[in-house]
């Protein structure tokens, strides 16, 4: 169900209809291997509710195009917030500045009228006032959960976007983009001491499931939890160590560490730690990691990708064994290879690059409690924050938000100010424990790169690693 006649209205209005987009994107790309008209319209609301009141609501819209033309490795890219003829026009002037195209014209994506999630507008589905009084609902449920309860904060976000992609060769595809997000976070206070945990859910849907009282009680009990755990913490430690890091979340270091490196145009140019080394050994055995854009209404999925690809499972690393990279179209011409439906880019501002959509790794056989028993003294990771990467050397450090020390193949007990150190080529090969309990992450996931940031997924299931450096604050 769509709440508009035609959504493709909010793109196609004054002085520019489908006929004469589709006629300037043809005279203006005619001298270019590759490229395309972007259009995109795209709105977005935002709830905060801190201290028991409601401290922010917003709503922007905006609309505009993005026009690029490719040839050889040369890109031009101008756009505007006016989707207008005249201004696909002068962005036209950009186009003629790159080199006229040497190699043949690059072929259309295959079409695809798959659809992923629904095109429903989340934003017209439910009245203001009561999107407000769900947030004030949470608030009131989670202080009346536990007298250390200090302070809540909850937000509520949503957005719908219609975006279209024309080329020059007469191919047009188009594809509507809900996506909404509930995140909790708690902060507890104890004998002077003061600790927080969070938790947030969502997907490509509209806010439906966010508004359940299912839904929003289990975001305040797993906030909840992990604040009263870190009230109990006790310095972690430090050194080289065997590391059990949880399923869902922590797939974020997978994606991090070893995900960036995977991506195209990084390889192409040979930055990457992976660059030219398909076919080769690159993880431990039983190690699979997949990007998967398809599957339905998850964070980081989509119908077509930004330059109008279906998106796909894509195999990266099977059983050890690296099989390919995440490829745009620009990068995958240029390495002969097929475009994976990873063109990805923030909004029409912005010029497509390849970019990771759902990145985890499979599932494997062992039991996940007796991967714990396997260990002797190290720690258990199970939710991270922040962390760092370096995109050649794939080194990283990461932040854990909840985690504990492993003692005699025991959970022991939760430790604060642990991070882990090392590089993503070298992690994937002290694998030695994969458990069989994979699991996405809960929908909250942003992926950076480039100055561009878009919604991502990650997962995994509980992974047993050899010898990770822990950097802790107990000596």
């Amino acid at each position: 169900m769509t709440n508009s006649p035609d959504p493709r209205a909010f793109l196609y209005r004054d002085t520019l209809d489908p006929d004469t987009a589709q006629r300037l994107t043809g005279e203006l790309l005619a001298g270019a291997e590759d490229g395309e008209l972007y259009l995109q319209y795209r709105k977005a609301e935002a709830f905060r509710f801190d201290d028991g009141r409601l401290k922010d609501a917003s709503f922007t819209t905006d609309s505009g195009f993005g026009l690029r033309a490719v040839s050889g490795e040369q890109t031009a890219f101008a756009h505007a917030n006016d989707i207008s003829a005249e201004a696909i026009r002068r962005a036209g002037a950009t186009m003629a500045l790159i080199d006229p195209a040497k190699g043949a014209k690059a072929p259309p994506p295959r079409h695809n009228n798959r659809h992923l999630y629904t095109d429903a507008d989340p934003l017209d589905l439910v009245p203001f006032a009561d999107k407000v009084n769900l947030c004030q609902t949470i608030d009131a449920a989670a202080r009346a959960r536990d007298p250390r309860i200090c302070q809540v904060s909850v937000s509520l976000l949503g957005s719908w976007q219609v975006v279209e992609i024309v080329r020059p060769d007469g191919f047009i595809a188009t594809d509507i983009r809900p996506l909404t997000r509930l995140n909790v976070n708690i902060t507890v206070e104890a004998n002077g001491r003061r600790e927080s945990g969070g938790f947030g859910t969502g997907g490509r849907a509209v806010y439906g499931r966010l508004l359940e009282p299912e839904t929003w009680n289990r975001a305040i009990d797993k906030a909840l939890e992990q604040a009263l755990v870190n009230l109990e913490a006790v310095d972690a430690p430090a050194g080289v160590m065997p590391v059990l890091l949880g399923p869902g979340w922590c797939g974020v270091l997978l994606h991090e560490a070893v995900g960036h490196g995977l991506e195209g145009d990084f390889n192409r140019k040979g930055s990457s730690v992976f660059s030219g080394r398909i076919g080769e050994r690159v993880a431990a055995p039983g190690v699979t990691v997949v990007d998967d854009g398809s599957i339905a209404d998850r964070r980081g999925s989509l119908s077509i990708d930004d330059e109008g690809t279906p998106t796909r499972e894509n195999v990266l690393i099977e059983d050890g064994i690296l099989k390919g990279y995440i490829q745009d179209r620009l990068n995958a011409r240029l390495m002969g290879a097929e475009p994976t439906g990873n063109g990805r880019r923030q909004g029409f501002e912005h010029a497509p690059m390849p970019r990771m959509t759902n990145t985890f790794m499979r599932a494997g056989n062992d039991d996940p409690d007796e991967l714990m028993t396997r260990v002797k003294n190290g720690i258990y990771a199970k939710s991270f924050g922040g962390g760092q990467v370096d995109i050649v050397s794939g080194k990283f450090v990461f932040s854990c938000t909840e985690a504990y020390k492993i003692e005699n193949g025991k959970l022991g007990a939760p430790i604060k100010g642990a991070t882990l150190i090392g590089d993503g080529p070298t992690v994937l090969t002290r694998v030695t424990g994969i458990g069989n309990d994979f699991a996405l992450d809960e929908g909250v996931g942003m992926c950076g790169k480039g100055g561009q940031t878009v919604p991502a997924g990650v997962g995994q299931p509980t992974l047993l690693v050899d010898g990770l450096t822990v950097g802790g604050t107990a000596m």
